[in-house]
């Protein structure tokens, strides 16, 4: 479930060890060329990596949440950190911004796996002046799964001609607490937290300061066709892209799966999720086996779907999408508000832990089915750079989603073996250098 409020606008809508990218023997078997993969091989590398977790950024700086604004660190705009959140009070950190800048501030809260959450907690994050006011406010809760998952809240210090709270330059703070942690069966144990800010410049020339009034919210039918095999990555830093497709994975009970699709201005988002019949003679229903949420490109929650689960097929659309524009900012909805730029938007898919016990612990098939309609257009003419530079284009769109079935860093292994015929003597040195990079990050996270 979701919750938004500000000074300028309420909303409110309903909503480790971990799935690393597959590398380890399989990964050092094919980029040194000993041999083709076996299906015994294949099988070796999916135990080796079925654990749920989130995968933390591997470049998060650790940082640490203050109890009062007079002590909190800077985010920087552009860069991940990684905390910790208390089971109860609030930690603060600190913004420095201009007077002509959108800020985006989020933060992803980790409780541990195996724990008990309270459907009515989660996380909570503020962004406020230096005079105590609220800019913006959201709040991010387990609901109805009631299963431990990484959720993320986010919330922005806005410059707008339709706002003039928070606009003017100096100090601000972003608050991250928890949601409910009283609530009955709410975790008693601290939570990491992975945190990024993002800097969004103002326009060259001021555009209109209303949203689109129509456009086609008709949920366009299902991509048809052979479902492709694709590896959901374990935190927002490791998801998988997908383009236009059908798309095909395994997900484990407690298990939360990140994909990312780019999407560019002008074109509207359509997916839909589907679980398989699990192949066991085992009765039961679980009412929120899976959670489907669907977060911009500065992990803005927009919108989310829930899939109940007998043991028979099962599927569901997200609720349709406006194309993506910058005007859509000046909309009254949630959902509308939040695709306001192109760039990455994520997919992340969370089975409960409930399916283990009506249905085995044993993974269950799904299926995302991806369209995307309209005709790209240009970006809006900003008066700056973006922090980070790339986070609202769509470059390289479909990343991953073009070499087949390996994670992040076989994908890389491959495009570099792939560059100019590298010989086995290089391909030995790469391989090893990958698998160590990927050995310290599993020890890190």
């Amino acid at each position: 479930m979701r919750g938004r409020q500000g000074t300028a606008r309420s909303t409110a809508g309903s909503s480790g060890r971990g799935r690393h990218p597959a590398f380890g023997r399989l990964g050092l078997v094919v980029a040194l060329g000993l041999g083709p993969v076996l299906p015994a091989q294949q099988a070796l590398a999916v135990e080796e990596d079925t654990a749920p977790a989130y995968a933390f950024a591997a470049d998060a700086q650790r940082v640490e949440g203050a109890p009062s604004t007079a002590d909190a660190v800077e985010l920087e705009p552009g860069r991940t950190y990684r905390s910790t959140l208390p089971a109860a009070g609030t930690v603060y950190y600190r913004l420095e911004l201009d007077d002509t800048a959108t800020t985006y501030a989020s933060a992803t809260a980790v409780p541990p796996p195996g724990r008990t959450v309270s459907v009515a907690d989660g996380v909570k994050v503020t962004v406020e002046d230096a005079d105590g006011r609220s800019c913006d406010v959201d709040t991010a809760n387990f609901g109805a799964p009631d299963s431990p998952r990484p959720v993320t809240a986010w919330a922005m210090r806005e410059i707008s001609p339709r706002r003039s709270l928070c606009a003017e330059a100096g100090t601000y703070y972003v608050s991250v607490e928890r949601a409910a942690p009283d609530a009955r069966d709410a975790s008693p144990d601290p939570w990491e937290l992975e945190l990024t800010t993002v800097s969004e410049p103002a326009l060259e020339t001021a555009g209109p300061t209303s949203a689109p009034e129509a456009w086609n919210s008709a949920t366009p039918a299902p991509v048809q066709g052979q479902a492709q095999r694709r590896r959901g990555g374990a935190g927002f830093a490791q998801a998988t892209p997908l383009g236009e497709g059908v798309w095909r994975d395994d997900i484990r009970p407690g298990q939360t799966l990140f994909y990312q699709v780019p999407v560019d201005w002008g074109r509207q988002l359509h997916a839909t999720a589907e679980l398989g019949s699990s192949g066991t003679d085992t009765s039961g229903y679980v009412a929120s086996a899976l959670d489907l949420d669907l977060h911009n490109p500065v992990r803005g929650h927009v919108g989310d779907l829930g899939i109940g689960y007998d043991g028979g097929q099962k599927a569901k659309a997200l609720k349709p999408l406006p194309p993506v524009a910058y005007e859509n900012r000046h909309a009254s909805g949630r959902q509308v508000t939040a695709v306001r730029f192109a760039g990455a938007y994520y997919l992340v898919a969370h089975l409960s832990a409930e399916v283990a016990e009506k249905f085995g612990d044993g993974p269950v098939p799904l299926t995302l089915r991806v369209r995307q309609s309209g005709a790209a257009q240009d970006g809006p003419g900003y008066a700056g750079r973006t922090v980070p530079s790339d986070v609202f284009t769509v470059a390289g769109g479909g990343g991953r989603a073009d070499t087949g079935e390996e994670g992040a860093d076989g994908d890389t292994l491959y495009r570099v073996l792939a560059a100019g015929g590298i010989g086995t003597g290089s391909a030995l040195v790469v391989g090893l250098g990958l698998w160590t990079v990927v050995a310290r990050r599993r020890a890190a996270v």
